[in-house]
């Protein structure tokens, strides 16, 4: 196979979701211009699909919170003299009371696990896999997570609207667009905080909540060791305090959008994070700090280290890190150009796969190996949450874990050849040999070639397929 096929074989793999059948062959005149053209100033594709936005789904979620505050009804007279009512039955109206919130939270998690399908369902189809793994990266940088029902019920607008048409941008710009989306500020608690000698904070016991900018500092800028202390954490939330969500009473009062700054719980005075003070008042004292955390040199250090275990290996090449470092520091954050270094890197284009695909990532390549595309959500919810990555669910603001050793132990590995069975056998057309070759390319090996064709069956091969390392792995 020709050279150019080899690096497009690794292009649609290494960088993107795996390939479908003829898109090496597609690929193959120029890998790199494949890449490349996906670095768009508009950022990554959207899913397709016509989902509600966050101000939209802000409004069904204080309908829900609305109906599950309102107290029942208490079980009067009229209640219990209706046809068929025994006395000490359960009150008609509390029961209808009852059956409206379950309806209300229920249509919200319909919504949710809708557009998780057409995610996946994109993700299995689109010619842009590298922009699409692009924006996952920076998706699980900016964790959210259904763990939490508010935040959860956001996590589809989070990607649309934060996410998805900044990561090509500036990294700052990406980074604000995400700290201020409500799908952040319900995960981290930052809707709650109150400035203690602010207007609302000297009228009532509430208290500051430095979720948000603890996570900030450690998981989105900076990192642990980038030489912040518990002090910067405090001063940081009492600058964020004031970013919020609008409510009802709000929306009744014209307020649009999806955020809102609220002064009344701001907390007065300058702040003083990793040894700058910050004067401005109000909002733009919380955007000025995070706008230098972003720009901060362990910032690029951190994040460029991070790109570079993702896409080429848990421990990356010393060199590739410090290439994607120097051109982030060059350009400010500008997100394309370091796509673009990544591209350039010879690293990128070495044969080895020293990288296990996440569950997500297997179960996409596997449906884009064989040309579908996920037909229901509950099999692929059920098939993600047995390996240990369910939809739209982070066990924590750290986001999925990266490396081979949270992927590849003995009990993922059989859940995952659970699901290549029931994969290969629900693939009634589909030729294993054929299919081997379209997927992997010159990335095959002579051994799993070998144990494609010589399978007792169509299903046995596949499964052998799916389960060979150069699939498992990218």
């Amino acid at each position: 196979m020709a050279a150019s096929a080899h690096d497009a074989a690794l292009a649609l793999t290494r960088l993107g979701l795996g390939a479908r059948p003829g898109e090496i062959a597609r690929v193959a005149p120029d890998p790199r211009g494949w890449l490349t053209a996906q670095v768009r100033p508009q950022g990554a594709p959207q899913p397709p699909g016509d989902f509600p936005d966050s101000a939209r789904r802000l409004d069904q979620l204080q309908d829900y919170r609305a109906a599950a505050s309102r107290p029942a009804t208490p079980p009067g007279p009229a209640a219990w003299a209706m046809p068929g009512v025994m006395p000490g039955a359960v009150d008609p109206a509390a029961e209808a009371q009852r059956e409206a919130r379950q309806a209300a939270r229920r249509a919200i998690a319909d919504d949710t696990d809708q557009a998780f399908l057409a995610r996946a369902r994109f993700a299995a189809t689109t010619d842009d896999g590298f922009a699409e793994r692009w924006a996952l990266f920076w998706s699980n940088l900016f964790t959210v997570s259904l763990v939490k029902f508010d935040a959860g019920a956001l996590a589809d607008p989070f990607e649309r609207e934060a996410i998805r048409p900044h990561v090509f941008g500036q990294f700052e710009d990406l980074a604000l667009a995400a700290e201020q989306h409500p799908a952040m500020l319900f995960y981290l608690d930052q809707a709650r905080s109150v400035g203690p000698d602010s207007p609302a904070g000297r009228r009532r016991s509430a208290g500051l909540n430095e979720n948000l900018a603890r996570e900030m500092m450690e998981l989105h800028t900076v990192g642990v060791d980038g030489g912040y202390t518990q002090g910067d954490v405090t001063e940081l939330a009492r600058a964020l305090t004031g970013w919020s969500t609008p409510n009802a009473r709000d929306r009744d009062n014209g307020v649009t959008g999806a955020f809102l700054f609220r002064a009344n719980v701001h907390e007065p005075g300058a702040r003083t994070v990793m040894g700058k003070t910050y004067r401005q008042a109000g909002l733009a004292q919380g955007q000025a700090i995070l706008r230098d955390l972003a720009r901060n040199p362990a910032t690029a250090r951190r994040l460029s280290h991070r790109i570079a275990a993702h896409f080429v290996a848990d421990d990356p090449p010393p060199a590739l890190a410090a290439r994607l470092e120097r051109i982030w520091t060059r350009t400010g954050g500008d997100l394309s150009q370091v796509a673009q270094a990544l591209i350039a890197a010879p690293e990128i284009w070495t044969p080895q796969p020293a990288k296990v695909k996440t569950p997500y990532e297997f179960v996409v390549s596997a449906h884009r190996a064989l040309g579908v595309w996920p037909q229901r959500l509950p099999p692929l919810r059920q098939a993600l949450i047995a390996m240990g990555q369910p939809p739209f669910s982070p066990p924590s603001p750290q986001g999925w874990p990266d490396a081979a050793g949270d992927w590849a132990g003995p009990d993922a590995l059989v859940k995952r050849l659970d699901w290549s069975r029931a994969m290969a056998e629900s693939a009634r057309g589909a030729d294993p040999v054929q299919t081997a070759d379209q997927a992997l390319g010159d990335r095959m090996s002579a051994r799993t070639r070998q144990s494609v064709a010589r399978a007792e069956s169509r299903p046995e091969a596949l499964a052998l397929l799916f389960m060979s390392p150069e699939f498992q792995r990218r």
